[in-house]
């Protein structure tokens, strides 16, 4: 049987020209979760935040655009770099966890599925172009890549189009200030099956689902703020467990990973891991390297974008790969045959990794 090797052969990306600054939140009423308002000023808040997670600002979609929107914009793009006919493509996958939330009604929209709606937007009329979405927390884009990559292994799929758009700010509470973190966004690749070797692209990947005592630290729940319909629900977390697990299982599930593809750390070029805590993220490459018992970290193996696009979930992956992959961002470049690794954490838990190497 022929070798057949996954790989991008394009993507795009889609940020709202709306920026919040962190200045923006002066004016918000903090309160903590038993409702009590926070003690300490906003700008001693709002400074500890940005010191913490590394966001000084985020993007904030226009009043008139839904998540599906800004996936759309993101696929478009995504093709047009890809330079194919849409109607090749067999799968159309969508990650996102709260569906179309429009900005004067904030209730969850998931029907039709957003996938439907971004197929429809790209006027693709092939009845055999497949289209789905995929809620997984914000490693939903990536095990959407890995499910693409099993489409394409197996021979039923030559090219798949995996999106991940969220719209994060119209289901924040603003009366907590873990609000500051979230954004939004979109991002895409189209993935294909090509044949021959040596083998690039996809080289091994690895999820993991913990759920005894993890479940809900992410979940969905009525506003700090005690004066407001309590029928209302935002995103809320439980931060510190958030960090400990992620400090965790991010950085082991990557090494077995690695050990799975057989592949030495040394090789790796770039991490990009999801956006969603600066000092996390540092931590957690800090622990992958202390792992194999290596140091220094090289400069520059792991790019960022939460300083200025904050945590948008799904989208902050294929939005980070897109700007490096088009020379959009300084400093950072891929180069054939770069062993890069991808990596997510967020509601389920859920966690998972894959090994790339540029064609």
């Amino acid at each position: 049987m022929q070798s057949l090797s996954t790989v991008i052969i394009g993507s795009g990306s889609y940020l709202p020209a709306t920026v919040v600054p962190n200045e923006n939140f002066i004016r918000n009423t903090f309160y903590d979760a038993s409702g009590k308002p926070l003690v300490h000023p906003n700008e001693v808040i709002i400074q500890k935040f940005e010191q913490i997670t590394g966001i000084r600002e985020r993007r904030y979609a226009a009043p008139e655009q839904v998540a599906s929107d800004l996936g759309y914009l993101a696929a478009k793009e995504a093709i047009e770099h890809a330079q194919i006919d849409p109607e090749t493509l067999d799968y159309i996958i969508v990650a996102h966890n709260f569906g179309d939330v429009k900005d004067n009604n904030r209730r969850v929209d998931m029907m039709p599925p957003l996938a439907s709606r971004v197929k429809h937007k790209l006027q693709i009329a092939n009845p055999y172009t497949v289209a789905y979405d995929l809620p997984f927390g914000c490693p939903g884009w990536l095990q959407g890549f890995i499910q693409a990559h099993y489409y394409l292994q197996s021979g039923d799929a030559k090219r798949v189009l995996v999106i991940g758009s969220e719209t994060l700010s119209r289901v924040t509470d603003p009366h907590d200030r873990d609000s500051m973190i979230y954004s939004d966004g979109a991002g895409a690749v189209i993935l294909e099956a090509r044949a021959g070797e040596p083998k690039a692209g996809v080289l091994q990947h690895l999820t993991v689902s913990d759920t005894l005592s993890q479940t809900f630290w992410l979940n969905s729940s009525p506003s700090y703020n005690p004066d407001l319909p309590q029928e209302d629900l935002y995103i809320k977390m439980d931060g510190r467990k958030i960090y400990e697990y992620a400090l965790k299982t991010v950085p082991q599930l990557i090494k077995n990973c690695l050990m799975k593809a057989n592949i030495p750390l040394t090789a790796v070029k770039k991490v990009l891991l999801h956006q969603a805590n600066e000092k996390m993220d540092e931590a957690m490459l800090d622990r992958l390297f202390k792992l194999y018992n290596q140091e220094p970290i090289p400069a520059g193996i792991m790019p960022m974008t939460i300083n200025t696009f904050g945590n948008n979930s799904v989208a902050t992956l294929p939005v980070l790969y897109d700007l490096i992959a088009r020379n959009q961002m300084e400093g950072q470049r891929f180069a054939s045959g770069d062993i890069l690794v991808f990596a997510s954490v967020g509601a389920g838990m859920n966690a998972n990794a894959v090994i790339y190497q540029v064609p």
